[in-house]
Parts: C-alpha cells; sequence; structure tokens
C-alpha cells in the first residue's frame, strides 16, 4: 500500500486537518481541506489511490474553480474500473456481490456467473482443461437488474472493462447488456451473453432505449 508523506508539511500550522494514525488528509466531496482555499487530491486522499483518479479530481476541481457555470463540480468515486496487471489480469469496476447485498439486501440481488476456456486458445492442440480459464461475476440489483457489480480475471480483462466501465457509469442494467451484439469467438462476449435468454426484466437504464430491436439514438442537430 501507500503511506501518504505529509508529517513533514505541518499542515497543522495552516489548519488542515489530517485522518488520525493515517495520514491522509480530510477532504469532502469537493477536494475541500478543512482550511479554507487550499485544497487536495490525489493519493493523498486515501479514497481511490489511482492516476486517472488524481486526474480526474484535479479536471472538475480546476472545472469549479475557474469555469464560470460549474461551482457544483466535482468527481464521483463509485464506479471506477479498476485493473490488477497480473498474470492473468484482473478487472473490476463496482461492488463485490458482497457488498451489494449489505447495501440492497439479498432479496434484491441477482449474480450471474460464467467460467470457460478463453477462445483465443480454441485452436491449440492441448486438453481442454489445461486451457487458461476466464471467470467472470455481473452483480446485479434491483427489480430492473441494474449492473452494480462487474468482475473478471482472465485474459484481456483489462483491455475490455473500460468499455463495460463506460456502460455502467450510464446506468446499465443486465437487459442493456443483452441487447448489445457478441463479438465472436472473444471473451467479452459472454458479459452480453450471460444467463438464460429472455429470463431478465425489460428495463434499460439508458437515455435512448436501446431494447427489443429500438433504433439507435440520433444526435441533435
Amino acid at each position: 500500500g501507500r503511506i501518504p508523506n505529509t508529517e513533514t508539511l505541518n499542515l497543522d500550522k495552516v489548519g488542515v486537518e489530517v485522518i488520525p494514525g493515517k495520514g491522509f488528509i480530510k477532504v469532502d466531496d469537493f477536494q475541500n481541506t478543512t482550511a479554507e482555499n487550499i485544497f487536495a487530491l490525489g493519493d493523498v486522499c486515501g479514497k481511490v489511490e489511482l492516476t486517472p483518479m488524481a486526474i480526474a479530481a484535479g479536471r472538475r476541481l480546476a472545472d469549479r474553480l475557474f469555469e464560470e457555470g460549474k461551482a457544483n463540480s466535482k468527481t464521483s468515486y463509485e464506479l471506477v474500473p479498476t485493473v490488477v496487471f497480473s498474470h492473468p489480469t484482473i478487472g473490476t469496476c463496482g461492488m463485490t456481490e458482497s457488498q451489494a447485498i449489505a447495501k440492497y439486501g439479498q432479496e434484491n440481488i441477482k449474480v450471474y456467473k460464467s467460467k470457460f476456456p478463453n477462445l483465443y486458445y480454441g485452436i491449440f492442440q492441448m486438453e481442454p482443461d489445461d486451457k487458461p480459464r476466464t471467470f467472470m461475476k455481473l452483480v446485479c440489483a434491483g427489480k430492473e437488474e441494474l449492473v452494480v457489480g462487474l468482475h473478471i480475471i482472465g485474459m484481456g480483462a483489462d483491455e475490455m472493462l473500460q468499455g463495460f466501465g463506460v456502460a455502467m457509469k450510464m446506468g446499465a442494467t443486465k437487459a442493456d447488456f443483452d441487447s448489445s451484439v457478441a463479438i465472436h469467438p472473444t471473451g467479452a462476449e459472454e458479459l452480453v451473453t450471460m444467463g438464460l435468454w429472455g429470463t431478465s426484466p425489460q428495463e434499460t437504464g439508458a437515455k435512448v432505449s436501446p431494447l427489443m430491436g429500438a433504433p439507435p439514438p440520433e444526435p441533435t442537430l
């Protein structure tokens, strides 16, 4: 883990408080510290310790401070796609199953899982059990089956997660995932073909519904 290097900054002299025992700087949702006109963002705040997260927070803070009409601009620390560059790679976005159950209740959670040899290894002359496996999980919540968690371990998890992170940020449901035509042969197609076809409620999180063969959205000209 990372340890914030704040001990020698004498933050207490200017009224900037840190979290006792941890050294992380206390900030609110708008990156304000406990001292007026002093702001903090990035790993030193101890929220989501990722470089792109710090960049996103910095951009929103700059918008709020210097852009007219953006006084309420702030970043969101939820549904942040995160990857562990291990072998195989691990990709995760949103809640774990246990977190979703704790927040929404067991009766309001539906989980979809898939475990398979990645299709990249389909032509390899080797025993099926010897082929590297990919494991995927979708955690859905509520009557509309909103996708609140997506987890992958396997080849290509890092590359496929970014696009699905966009979909989740836009409020995608399981039916929205199902409405996307699969790219074959890929590992990512499993995320849009999980479960029995037609069993998910036909509810969309999209501004313009993609369900039931609806036409794509059109730009405002």
